[in-house]
């Protein structure tokens, strides 16, 4: 994985400040959901290969939480991390 990661907040920052939070893909199910939704939302994950967004937390830095696309294959580039916030915004239109 490239040893940077560019914070939107923060600007070009070390890998080491940061902790990978998981796979920023499934959709919370309602809060009245079936218990089997909720069984395979938090239990239930694909694990593919290739380009992927993930849930990040600068830990070290601003704590914002940021979704990273990233490849997790071969060459861990890094191609774009949007603030959290601005990634549900995105995309729910």
């Amino acid at each position: 994985m490239a040893s940077l990661i560019t914070c939107p907040h923060c600007g070009v920052r070390p890998k080491e400040e940061f902790s990978i939070r998981g796979s920023a893909s499934p959709v919370r199910p309602a809060a009245g959901a079936s218990d089997e939704a909720w069984h395979a939302y938090v239990f239930l994950r694909d694990n593919p290969k290739g380009r992927i967004f993930e849930h990040w937390h600068h830990t070290s830095g601003c704590r914002r939480f940021l979704v990273v696309e990233r490849d997790n294959a071969a060459s861990h580039e890094v191609y774009r991390v949007t603030d959290a916030q601005d990634f549900v915004r995105e995309t729910s239109r």
